[in-house]
C-alpha cells in the first residue's frame, strides 16, 4: 500500500475511534462528573502507556528525550484544553450547535498550519472544507439550532484551540526525530496531572460508584480513543500536513452517526444521510486539492527536480521515511 493512502487510513481509522468515543463518554458522564472522567481516562492511558516506552525502547536509546518531554509537555497542555472545552461545550448546547462549531477546526488550521513550509493552500481548499462544515450542520440539524450560548461559546473555543493543537503537532514534529509514543505517553502525564486537582474537588466520591462497566467504557477511552488514536495521529501528522489530517479527522461526525445508529439505536434521517455524502465528498476534494498543492510548491522550489519532490513527498517532513524513527 502506497505511503500516502496508509497515512490516510490510519487517520480515518482515528476518526473511526473519536466517533464512538462520544456515545462512551456520553455513557461515562452520566456516572460521573466530566473532569473525574477526564481524569481517569488520563490517568489509565498513563499507567498503560508509560511502560510501553522502556519496554520497546531500542538498545542504546534513552526512552525519552528533553525534546520529546518538551514538545510531548506543550502539546499535553493544548491536547487537555481541546477535551475540557469539548466535554463542557457539549454538556450546555445542542448537538446540532456543538458539531456545527467544532467543525469550523477545518476553515481554522489551514491559516495556522506552516508545517515544511509550504505556504498557503489554494482558495479552493476552503470551498471543500466549506463543504464539511454544511455536512456537519445537516448532520446534527435533526436537533434544531438555538440561540448562541455559553456552550457555543465554549464549542467555538474548542475549535480555535484544536485547530491550533492540530497545527502545533505539524509545526513541533516537522523536521524532527520525534517518537510518537513519546510523545503520547507525556501527554497523558500531563493531562492527568492538570485534572487530578480539579477531578479531587468536584468528584471525589463519584469514583466509589462506579460500575465495572463504566470502568470498562473508561478503558475504552482511554487505550483507544486516547493512546492508540494519539500516537496514530501524531505518527501520521508526521506524514502529511495538518490541513489534510483535519480533513481526513473531520470524518468524525459520520463515523459517530453510524455507531449511533448501529449501537445506539438512532434514526437516519434524509438530512442525516445527505450529510454523510457530502462530508465524504468534501474530504476527499480537500484532499485533492491539498496534495496537489503540496506537489506543486516543491516542484516550484529552487534546485527541486520533479523526482526529488515525489521521492520527498512520503516524507511529509522532508525527511527520508526510512532514516527517521517515528516508532518507540
Amino acid at each position: 500500500m502506497p505511503d500516502t493512502r496508509r497515512t490516510d487510513l490510519v487517520l480515518l481509522i482515528v476518526a473511526m475511534v473519536w466517533g464512538s468515543s462520544y456515545l462512551t463518554a456520553k455513557n461515562a458522564t452520566e456516572v460521573a462528573p466530566v473532569l473525574v472522567v477526564l481524569f481517569l481516562r488520563y490517568l489509565l492511558s498513563a499507567l498503560a502507556g508509560m511502560p510501553l516506552v522502556p519496554a520497546l525502547a531500542r538498545r542504546r536509546q534513552v526512552p525519552w528525550t528533553r525534546e520529546e518531554i518538551r514538545i510531548g509537555s506543550v502539546l499535553g497542555l493544548t491536547q487537555t484544553a481541546v477535551l475540557v472545552l469539548e466535554m463542557y461545550g457539549v454538556a450546555h448546547t445542542s448537538a446540532a450547535n456543538a458539531g456545527l462549531l467544532i467543525s469550523l477546526t477545518l476553515v481554522i488550521t489551514p491559516l495556522l498550519d506552516r508545517s515544511g513550509g509550504r505556504g498557503r493552500v489554494p482558495p479552493r481548499f476552503f470551498l471543500a472544507a466549506g463543504v464539511c462544515v454544511v455536512a456537519v450542520g445537516l448532520l446534527t440539524s435533526v436537533h434544531g439550532l438555538h440561540t448562541p450560548g455559553v456552550g457555543d461559546v465554549l464549542m467555538l473555543a474548542a475549535a480555535v484551540v484544536r485547530a491550533v493543537h492540530v497545527a502545533l503537532v505539524g509545526r513541533l514534529t516537522s523536521g524532527r526525530a520525534l517518537r510518537p509514543l513519546q510523545l503520547t505517553s507525556v501527554q497523558t502525564v500531563v493531562g492527568a496531572v492538570l485534572c487530578l486537582a480539579p477531578a479531587a474537588v468536584s468528584g471525589r466520591a463519584a469514583v466509589a460508584h462506579i460500575t465495572a462497566g463504566t470502568w470498562a467504557q473508561l478503558a475504552y477511552l482511554a487505550l483507544f480513543c486516547s493512546v492508540f488514536a494519539f500516537i496514530a495521529q501524531t505518527w501520521a501528522i508526521q506524514r502529511t500536513s495538518a490541513s489534510r489530517a483535519s480533513l481526513l479527522l473531520g470524518t468524525e461526525p459520520v463515523w459517530a452517526a453510524a455507531i449511533g445508529i448501529g449501537i445506539g439505536g438512532e434514526r437516519l434521517t434524509v438530512l442525516a444521510a445527505l450529510g454523510a455524502v457530502l462530508m465524504v465528498a468534501g474530504t476527499y476534494w480537500g484532499q485533492a486539492i491539498e496534495q496537489a498543492h503540496r506537489t506543486a510548491q516543491g516542484a516550484t522550489a529552487p534546485g527541486t527536480t520533479a523526482e526529488e519532490t515525489t521521492a520527498e513527498e512520503p516524507g511529509r517532513d522532508g525527511t527520508s521515511p526510512a532514516t527517521t524513527p517515528v516508532g518507540a
